[in-house]
């Protein structure tokens, strides 16, 4: 706990005839500020921040799937505060500031835009895309360089993306250079032998099983339907999270049902009222 003693100083606020960015700057300095800042806000560093981010990263793309454009606009201005929050750490430090970041991703589209900033010129988008890939990886292989290591087509795939995001780069990056199965048929294919094996390890004696190796299989498992919906064309994150979405509108559905029709909630019935619930509540979505 700190031991900061709080203060009842105040200060103005930043003026509003301030450019928008540079007023969120100043409120966050102030925020940061050792003497009359916010105790909460003095404390964070980079490392406690960053699950917020993660956060607003997730909420940004829950705004847009349900098309919600004033909860957007309020959850884009979180996701801003998170850089600016880092900037102002960053400067506090001396290792980087807002403007040096700013500057630093405006010259990097620059740069990997010459069909726009410079004179060269692409037929449509997968030609421009395949421009960028190429792009990336000459600037991943300049850093490996640089590091003094083998580079790799994985190179820059981060080990803390969540790992359904993962899978997707991983398998992308696998692909470019042919590591590829030739269509989704055969992807199915690899499927059933996957759930074959963890099938296998099901049914093996419980007294004897190795979580460890289950674990294993039903992660193969995952992998591969990711690569279907790969190969499909689907982003499985945004087929997950549809899902999700429709998973709990029927169940909480359901959970209305059976009290409005039986009296009773999910814990007092049968596995069997609940599934004739589940095939109705499917229905009415339909209709």
């Amino acid at each position: 706990m700190s031991t900061r003693t709080p203060t009842s100083s105040r200060r103005p606020a930043p003026p509003a005839d301030l450019s928008p960015i540079e007023r969120l700057r100043q409120v966050m300095a102030a925020l940061r500020d050792p003497q009359h800042g916010c105790p909460w806000d003095i404390e964070q560093t980079f490392e406690t921040i960053a699950p917020y981010t993660i956060e607003e990263a997730y909420e940004v793309a829950d705004a847009i799937a349900q098309g919600d454009m004033p909860h957007l606009e309020e959850e884009l201005g979180d996701l801003l505060l998170q850089v600016i929050y880092y900037t102002q750490m960053g400067s506090e430090a001396g290792h980087f500031d807002f403007d040096s970041v700013a500057d630093g991703i405006a010259e990097k589209m620059i740069r990997r835009h010459p069909h726009v900033f410079g004179g060269e010129s692409v037929a449509d988008s997968e030609a421009q895309t395949r421009n960028w890939e190429a792009q990336k990886a000459e600037e991943r292989a300049r850093k490996a360089a640089e590091a003094g290591v083998r580079p790799s087509a994985l190179d820059g795939v981060s080990a803390a993306f969540p790992a359904l995001m993962r899978a997707v780069k991983l398998q992308k990056r696998a692909s470019r250079v042919g590591f590829d199965w030739p269509d989704a048929e055969r992807v199915l294919d690899k499927i059933d032998e996957e759930i074959g094996e963890v099938r296998a390890e099901m049914t093996a004696d419980p007294a004897k099983r190795d979580m460890d190796r289950l674990e294993d299989e039903v992660g193969d498992l995952l992998f591969v339907c990711v690569n279907l919906a790969r190969k499909l064309g689907v982003d499985p994150e945004s087929a997950l999270r549809r899902c999700n979405r429709k998973f709990e509108s029927r169940f909480r559905m359901v959970e209305t049902l059976m009290q409005d029709e039986h009296g009773r909630t999910l814990e007092e019935s049968e596995l069997e009222d609940m599934e004739a619930l589940w095939q109705r509540a499917k229905q009415l979505e339909k209709s």
